[in-house]
């Protein structure tokens, strides 16, 4: 068998928030499970199709066990950031974005998060594709993004 990071009582915390892929009974696929930044603990080690391991994880506060795969999980003492936006979330630019005179992005475009940057200089940054730049990702500064439903 594969070497597990993480054996039975381990603490771990979630760094993706987890969906119902459909094995989840009692809720559709796709519903949200566990969101990210959690911490549960190891019930369980497992394997998926011979070559993934997969933690069962209870989730104390959400009521859940959920199976997780080991890039989903640090340890609970592992450092951990915070950030208001993850994967495929619809982002707004809080204001107009430019590289030299050009202006890349108006104030309110929308934009989708295609990945977080939790270690970037000066805090949390983001790999986003806004929709006026098709086939370019731009990294942005946190604080220059809005959740796409706030008002502009």
């Amino acid at each position: 068998m594969m070497d597990a990071r993480w054996d039975y009582g381990a603490a771990v915390r979630l760094v993706r928030n987890v969906r119902n892929d459909g094995t989840y009974p009692g809720l559709d696929p796709g519903a949200p499970l566990v969101r990210r930044g959690s911490v549960g603990y190891v019930v369980d080690v497992g394997t998926f199709l011979q070559d993934q391991i997969i933690y069962s994880v209870n989730f104390l506060e959400e009521g859940k066990i959920v199976g997780c795969r080991e890039e989903e999980l640090i340890g609970a003492d592992e450092p951990w950031t915070p950030s208001r936006f993850e994967f495929r979330d619809k982002v707004r630019a809080g204001r107009g974005l430019k590289v030299g005179d050009e202006v890349l992005v108006a104030a309110g475009d929308l934009g989708e998060v295609i990945r977080v940057i939790r270690d970037a200089p000066g805090g949390v940054a983001y790999h986003i594709h806004f929709d006026c730049q098709p086939g370019r990702l731009l990294q942005i500064p946190e604080g220059l993004l809005d959740a796409a439903g706030s008002p502009e």
